[in-house]
């Protein structure tokens, strides 16, 4: 009878072993699952962020080198015709407007000490390199959790519970395309 309690008690603990590893490993699958549709949220949201932001940046650079270069054309065009004007009055129209297009120039100096063009271009480029940087951190955090993941639905003694339930290996790595071996083109 004691031999029986004995034989009974290990059954018992081994069962019990038993399930609390199935349940920790059947819990392991389900948070390594799911992490996977997150990863790859995070990579869509960088790649959002690059599709709002880039356009953006680029017309406000256009916009901002535009306006720099109406304003040094018109102080160059108004330069041009005090040398042009024939009398007096010429003469003073186009110190006046010059005036006028100095004092605008001399704003866009006093309030940016070096023309912007320069920084916003160097902007663009930081921004970017930083949200190509973005993308490529979380295109390898979303191919590590696609990593670990299957790494757990293949390992023994889990691919045996992974069978059971469904569980299967993810091909979902994210891999380029062939045209990404080629830069965008930035075109101004």
């Amino acid at each position: 009878m004691k031999k029986g309690l004995i034989v009974l008690g290990v059954v018992v603990a081994f069962v019990a072993v038993f399930g609390m590893w199935a349940a920790s490993a059947y819990n392991r699958l389900v948070v390594t699952s799911e992490a996977v549709p997150a990863a790859w949220s995070q990579v869509e949201s960088v790649l959002q962020r690059r599709y709002d932001l880039i356009p953006n940046l680029v017309n406000t650079v256009k916009g901002y080198a535009k306006h720099e270069k109406d304003l040094l054309t018109e102080v160059t065009a108004l330069r041009s015709q005090w040398g042009a004007a024939k009398n007096q009055s010429e003469k003073v129209a186009a110190a006046n407007n010059m005036e006028g297009a100095l004092s605008r120039l001399m704003v866009v100096v006093e309030q940016y000490p070096q023309l912007k063009a320069n920084e916003n271009f160097i902007r663009l480029q930081d921004e970017l390199a930083g949200t190509e940087n973005r993308i490529a951190v979380e295109r390898m955090r979303y191919n590590e959790t696609v990593n670990s993941y299957n790494v757990v639905v293949r390992g023994f003694p889990t691919n045996i519970l992974a069978g059971m339930f469904g569980f299967k290996k993810s091909d979902a790595y994210f891999k380029s395309e062939k045209e990404a071996q080629q830069a965008p083109k930035v075109q101004f």
